[in-house]
């Protein structure tokens, strides 16, 4: 019986921090003519439940791009899509085309905030198992310091049920890909992964330290080889999921997850980029496509020791180590995701 409330009650509180902050307000909230991210997500449901996928990506008289157009990858549609059908099997006017902008009744609020909570599952299962799995030689008293110190951990959530965000999906997916991997589960992992890069763009920062750690102990051999082609085939298998529904649209999907025709970066996204922007107006000398190789060059630079690193020496201590090295160096990504 202690060991059970040993594991709930790190999960207990980890929930009720969220509940919480979802009593708070969301971003953008009473600020109209644009609101904010929680008007986003609401958005995209109201897209994608109306209209018909050649227009989810593409500029159209009742797709408005200018207005929180879709700009995250085909997972992340489909999932808005379902929503917005289950939105609008509660109250049709949650997602009613181009009338329902702007809706911030209690009750669509009370929807949107346990759609996010629903999606703490996928975040939170894996985040204890790997907990578990890492701490499994300490002491009792130290797995639970360590549960509350990762479910306890304000960023996510304020993101998420504050702000108002999905993150929880992706990183969920990028947790269960590492723990199929700890478990070698490594086609599993490999399609987690993919699932989580098809979800949000931001797990690009992931991708090198993923890709080194299953490449590492597989190019010397042939047998080696053989299932780098099937990790391959696996995440192309995934990728063409994904995308196959939206082929009509595909290059228009691409230029709205990589917008860089906006500009390398925006002035709320704190980075080397902006903070060089107050001494050198680097973006008023030098055109954006060279910025834009210079940023790749200097990241490529920065990540390149870690990355080789793990290469030669594939282990998920590693792997933990390189990938924050990898979210702290990637600069260029961030500002479009």
């Amino acid at each position: 019986m202690e060991e059970v409330v040993y594991d709930v009650v790190p999960v207990l509180l980890s929930l009720l921090l969220r509940l919480g902050i979802s009593y708070g307000p969301h971003s953008g909230q009473s600020k109209p003519p644009i609101y904010g991210d929680y008007e986003a997500q609401r958005h995209w449901q109201e897209i994608t439940h109306n209209l018909p996928m050649s227009e989810w990506y593409v500029n159209t008289t009742d797709n408005n791009l200018l207005y929180w157009g879709l700009d995250y990858p085909p997972l992340t549609a489909y999932h808005s899509k379902a929503l917005g059908g289950l939105a609008s099997m509660i109250n049709s006017s949650w997602v009613s085309l181009k009338e329902s902008r702007g809706e911030e009744s209690y009750k669509h609020k009370i929807f949107m905030r346990c759609s996010v909570l629903l999606g703490d599952v996928i975040y939170l299962i894996p985040l204890y198992l790997l907990t578990r799995k890492l701490t499994h030689n300490a002491s009792k008293i130290q797995q639970v310091a360590v549960l509350l110190l990762v479910m306890l951990a304000p960023g996510q959530p304020l993101i998420d049920h504050g702000h108002f965000q999905y993150n929880n999906i992706s990183l969920g997916l990028t947790l269960l890909a590492v723990w199929s991997l700890s478990r070698d589960l490594t086609y599993i992992g490999a399609c987690l992964f993919a699932l989580a890069l098809n979800y949000k763009q931001m797990c690009l920062y992931h991708a090198l330290p993923f890709f080194c750690y299953l490449l590492g102990p597989r190019y010397n051999s042939l047998r080696g080889f053989a299932e780098v082609i099937k990790i391959g085939v696996v995440v192309i298998g995934t990728f063409a999921v994904c995308w196959l529904p939206l082929y009509q649209t595909i290059p228009d999907v691409i230029i709205r997850l990589f917008p860089f025709n906006r500009g390398l970066f925006e002035d709320k996204v704190a980075n080397f980029w902006c903070t060089l922007t107050l001494v050198f107006k680097i973006q008023n000398h030098v055109e954006t496509v060279t910025l834009v190789r210079l940023t790749l060059f200097t990241t490529v630079l920065a990540v390149l020791p870690s990355q080789f690193h793990l290469f030669r020496y594939p282990t998920l201590d590693r792997s933990r180590v390189v990938t924050r090295v990898v979210s702290r160096d990637t600069t260029r990504v961030e500002e479009y995701l």
